[in-house]
This record gives C-alpha cells, sequence and structure tokens, in this order.
C-alpha cells in the first residue's frame, strides 16, 4: 500500500553549512528506507488557495499549512508511521501525518 507523509512545520537553517547538514540528513533517512519512497516529494513554497464546495476560492490553507510532503509504499499504517519517525524535520519542530491510500481502480 502507499502512505502520504504530510509535513507541518519544521523549516530550513539559514547558513549553507547547516543547510548541507539537514539535506544530507534527509538524504540519508531517504537512502535507509531504499525502495520504500515511492516519491520523495518536494517542500511546499508557502503560496496555497483553498476551493470550497461551491466553487469560491480564496488565499490560505484549509487548517494549519503543510510544508511538504513525501510518498513511501509500506505493508501497513503502523509500518509506514514507524518509517515516518526517522523524518529528519522531526529534528526541527515539525510533525507528520502519515495518511493510507487506496487504489480506486
Amino acid at each position: 500500500m502507499k502512505y502520504l507523509l504530510v509535513f507541518y512545520g519544521g523549516g530550513m537553517p539559514e547558513t549553507p553549512a547547516a543547510q548541507a547538514r539537514v539535506m544530507k540528513q534527509w538524504g540519508t533517512w531517504y537512502g535507509k528506507l531504499g525502495p520504500a519512497v515511492v516519491d520523495p516529494g518536494n517542500p511546499f513554497s508557502g503560496a496555497v488557495n483553498k476551493i470550497k464546495s461551491d466553487g469560491t476560492s480564496s488565499k490560505g490553507p484549509i487548517g494549519q499549512r503543510a510544508s511538504g510532503y513525501s510518498v513511501l509504499e509500506a505493508g501497513s499504517l503502523d509500518a509506514a508511521t514507524k518509517m515516518a519517525k526517522g523524518c529528519p524535520i522531526l529534528k526541527s519542530g515539525g510533525q507528520v501525518a502519515v495518511y493510507e491510500t487506496f487504489n480506486v481502480m
């Protein structure tokens, strides 16, 4: 099954050396997960619009603004959650929501 990891909070340090260290942590984490990483994802820019069921749209997130995503393959929600516990965003005060997906076709 595929699991969507949605990241909240966290952030990139200001100095190039600290940024390189954080990027290395992400690379190491993805390396440990190996083929379970379906899509390493990307950070979100912060630009976000929401659309209501009546078709109106406005700027801003629905609830807390997400900061990025990844997609993993795992045998269960618990297994995907265990994998997500190694995510580097947790070291910078961020959080991860792990969503189970299902195939509709």
